[in-house]
């Protein structure tokens, strides 16, 4: 699909997934299929969502962009921006707040020299704040990729930003 100047096509591959998501619904009803769908968009093009690939799988679902665009806003593991290579994503709700996650953010924010939100001008670090991972019993933490990074400390971060420069962490989108 071009949208201006703007290709945006799934693989082949992709597109056989994409299919095969929408025949779990019944006819009429893929718009069940749009957080699976956006999750291989995000995925296949670069790890954030913008407005042409949106549009891409309203077209694909056969529903108006609006209703993407309603889905991709609400939820945090979707990104509307680019984000960098690695992406630590704090909790910040009641446990992880009562057990210091304000001072990790902010530290890792000193650390990277970014705010929550905001990308290092290398692209290698997005610091993004989310609500719940269900995961309070090891608060303060965060997910980098896939995995939970526990009972968070100075020095736990420290580590966990020098594995990532040295490319001992794999590239988490």
């Amino acid at each position: 699909m071009l949208i201006g100047n703007y290709m945006v096509k799934f693989t082949d591959d992709k597109l056989n997934e994409v299919k095969a998501l929408m025949a779990r619904y019944p006819e009429g009803r893929q718009k069940s299929a749009v957080i699976p769908v956006l999750h291989l968009a995000q995925e296949e093009f670069g790890g954030w969502l913008d407005v042409p690939v949106m549009d891409y799988v309203a077209e694909l679902l056969s529903i108006t962009p609006i209703e993407v665009y309603e889905v991709a806003t609400f939820y945090s593991m979707f990104n509307l921006k680019p984000v960098g290579k690695y992406m630590f994503e704090v909790c910040q709700t009641g446990p992880c707040m009562i057990n210091g996650c304000d001072e990790i953010i902010d530290y890792i924010g000193e650390k990277l020299g970014i705010k929550p939100g905001q990308t290092t001008a290398d692209g290698m670090f997005t610091l993004k704040t989310v609500e719940c991972l269900g995961a309070c019993g090891y608060a303060p933490m965060m997910q980098l990729g896939k995995h939970y990074k526990e009972h968070l400390t100075k020095e736990k971060v420290d580590a966990l930003i020098e594995e990532c420069r040295r490319g001992a962490v794999a590239n988490n989108l």
